[in-house]
Parts: structure tokens; sequence; C-alpha cells
């Protein structure tokens, strides 16, 4: 950070009467960290002298080399419109953390993904990303805990007084452009108590900032208006779940280079081949884009989730969907992620398997613009069509396999993210389920 840019938060702060600020970081799981500090210490804060102990992080180090240090992007400084009052305002700053000796910690996900961009930057190219992520609106009990209750049973576009979450969702919308987010539409979804906000495209680095910038803004807003947003990928059985589909453009020179107007589809080789490295990759890439064990009770048939390995234009059972937009908005969208994934992760994964595409020219299948969903077994056969994994662990076996994306990762977070998944998977397999219960307790 440049002593122009430390002045330029300091006036900020002066401006704003900000008392206090919070240094936030992403663990490898995809969880918001922070410490909070008081204005007398930003100035400390802004030369990176803020330490943590890194051991205390869900895998970040060890107890034997736990000090790590905090190292503010002063382009992230935002006020939080909630927390204002007589006591002053509170602002934050995403940060990078830092080895000791002001090295990129390799654990640290933003730095990660910092890496996979410049690869992409050496090669010429920008990696512009527009998410659409879903999520639930359930009631809080009586302790403020959130339960499964929707407040509404209404669906797809629905608008009050059936969509009961109206007022929340534009409350929302407001503290977003608040702090600088351009709102392009919000609506409900197809589950009750389902919601999306779409807000405009960037680089991908900005956007992973702002993934979590925006499920920490959208829970904060649905309890003051006594709700719980849960970003879980399927938390109601029998109902769609929340996904987080990815549209992805890459440009050089500021042109689309997935735009070729020569092209009957118009669509470039680069675009092509981007598919392609997608395609390829994309049983690995689940175990980064849909990281958790309920991520796969999503990834069913019957519910508009990907389930398929193919792409199409207009055919959204595939894997991926080129949208009808052309020219400078010719993009793709990756439809199986969703929002339980770390977007610095994620971003870098996908990225890396486009790349290795784009760069070993990686030629895609012809698209099915049939409907996957109704095709039997042999008519998916007959057209190559694999499936996507289905559950967390084929995910994690595929991953290991797979050396483009993991190096996607890096050796750190790789090694950290799998051991932390093995874990979970295994405590999962050994739990007592209602379903359990329910179909074995009387019958044998």
């Amino acid at each position: 950070m440049t002593e122009v840019q430390k002045e330029i938060i300091l006036e900020k702060v002066k401006e704003y009467d900000v008392r206090f600020l919070r240094l936030q970081f992403t663990d490898i799981s995809g969880i918001l960290k922070n410490v909070a500090i008081p204005v007398g210490q930003l100035k400390k804060a802004l030369d990176g002298e803020i330490m943590f102990d890194g051991s205390s992080i869900n895998g970040f180090a060890d107890i034997s080399e736990s000090d790590m240090y905090l190292f503010p992007d002063p382009d992230t400084f935002v006020l939080f419109p909630w927390r204002s009052g007589s006591n002053g305002r509170v602002a934050r700053l995403i940060c990078d953390v830092g080895n000791p000796d002001g090295t990129p910690f390799a654990g640290c996900p933003r730095n990660n993904l910092k890496r996979i961009l410049k690869e992409a930057n050496d090669l010429g190219y920008v990696m512009n990303v527009g998410p659409e992520a879903e999520f639930f609106l359930f009631l809080a009990d009586e302790e403020g805990k959130a339960t499964t209750r929707t407040q509404d049973e209404a669906g797809y576009f629905d608008l009050a007084p059936m969509d009961l979450g109206e007022n929340a969702r534009r409350d929302m919308d407001l503290t977003l452009e608040e702090m600088g987010f351009e709102i392009e539409a919000s609506h409900h979804e197809v589950a009750p108590g389902q919601h999306e906000i779409d807000f405009k495209y960037a680089d991908a680095l900005k956007i992973a900032d702002a993934i979590m910038t925006f499920k920490l803004t959208v829970r904060s807003i649905a309890q003051r208006h006594g709700l719980y947003a849960s970003f879980m990928p399927k938390p109601v059985y029998g109902v769609n779940g929340s996904g987080m589909h990815t549209h992805i453009s890459l440009f050089k020179d500021g042109n689309n280079t997935f735009y070729d107007p020569g092209d009957p589809d118009g669509l470039s080789e680069t675009a092509r081949y981007f598919i392609g490295g997608i395609l390829k990759h994309a049983r690995a890439l689940c175990a980064v884009t849909n990281p958790t064990i309920n991520s796969y009770k999503r990834l069913v048939p019957g519910y508009e989730a990907p389930v398929y390995i193919a792409w199409s234009g207009k055919n959204r059972s595939c894997l991926v969907r080129v949208p009808a937009k052309r020219g400078m908005s010719t993009r793709i969208e990756v439809r199986n992620p969703d929002p339980s994934c770390n977007p610095y992760l994620a971003m870098a994964a996908l990225l890396k398997a486009g790349l290795d595409g784009v760069v070993n020219k990686i030629e895609p299948p012809e698209p099915v613009d049939r409907n996957i969903y109704i095709m039997d077994e042999e008519e998916r056969k007959a057209l190559n069509i694999q499936s996507l994994p289905g559950s967390l662990l084929e995910a994690l076996q595929e991953l290991e396999k797979d050396e483009v994306i993991k190096s996607a990762l890096g050796e750190h977070i790789y090694e950290k993210m799998v051991e932390g998944r093995m874990q979970e998977w295994q405590e999962y397999n050994m739990q007592v389920t209602p379903w359990e219960l329910k179909q074995y307790l009387i019958r044998f």
C-alpha cells in the first residue's frame, strides 16, 4: 500500500466519523473472518502490523508457526450502513494474509486467486465474472436461531402479498447499492422462501470479494427483519436447492475474446476451447465449486440443477450454457457452483480449467440441445454424456486425479481442504439420521 493510499483511507475515516474498522479475510472453507480494531490502530493496520494466530484458523497453520499478518487492500474500504449511530460508524477492509517475512501466505484463498489471475494476465487475459447467488429466507425461532420454516409459499417471480420476503429483499438491495454494488435484478426464486439478487459483473477478484460482502450483508439485513438467510445448497427436501450460476468471459485489450462476429453462433475458438477445458475438468471442479456433503443433494435430476456434463445454448439441462447475448456480453454460464463454495477458490479453479482448454486447444463435444433429464442411459451413453459426481467423496477422488485443478489450489490449500472434507465425510457417515430411524427402527 502506498503512502498516498494510506492518506486517502485516513481521510475517509475522518470524513465519515469511523470509530471501528473490521479487517476481514476468508479461510479455506470460505468462512469470513475478521478482527475489529479502534480507529486509533488504523495506521498500524495500514502498515501491515496487525498480527493474528494462524493456528486458530481452520487449515491455516500449525501451532509451531502460527504468527500471521493482515495486509489490507485499500480498494476494499467500505462503510457498513447497518453499523452507524451516535457512537460513530464501522468500516471494513478486506485483507490478504501474509507470513512474518511479508511474503504472501500460500494458504490464503485471496492470495491464491491472485496467483491464478496473474497466470491469465501473463497470457493477456482478464477474467470477468457475474454470479447469481440464490439463498433462502427462513423464520427464526424465539431465541433468534434459524429454522427451516419459510415465511411464504411463493414461487418464481411471484410478488407481494405472496412474496413475503419482498420488504427484506428491497432493504438488501438498497443496502448493497449504498455499499457500491450495481444491482441488476432481484426476485423470488422457484422454491418457497427462496430468493436471488443479481449484481453487475466485474473482474474475478472484485467479484470474489463482492460475494463475501454480499453474503454478510444479506444475512445482516435478514436478521433485522426477524429472518435468517441461508446459503446452504439444499436446506429443504423436495424443493429446488440454491445455486450460484457463474457467468464467465475472457477479455484481452478491452475486447471480449469469446465473441466472433464471423462465426454462425457468434462464438470464438477461445470460447469453445474454454468450454472444452471446463467440461474436461468438470468432475474434479465439483470438489471446489460444490464443496459440501449437502451440495450433492442439490445436484440431482428434477430440480433444475445440472447433473450431466454437456453444453448448449438455450438448454438449461446442461452443465454449461451460452446465453443469447453477443458482442461485449458474450459469455458462458457454468451452472453447477453453489453458494457454499469459497468464491476465491472457485474462481481460481474455473479459470485454470478454462485456460487449460484455451492453451491446449481442447475441443468441446457437440452441443446438446435436447433435454438430457428425459434421456435414458443408453441415449446419454451414445452421446458420451457423463454425469457429475454423486457425492463429495466421489468429487474428492476426482480431484485427486486432476493435476490441473490441484495446481489451481496450490499444495497447501489442496492438502488442507481435502483433509478437512474427508474428516467431514467420515463424520457424516457415522451419523444416525431421522430418515434411518424412520426406515429401520421398527422394521428390524
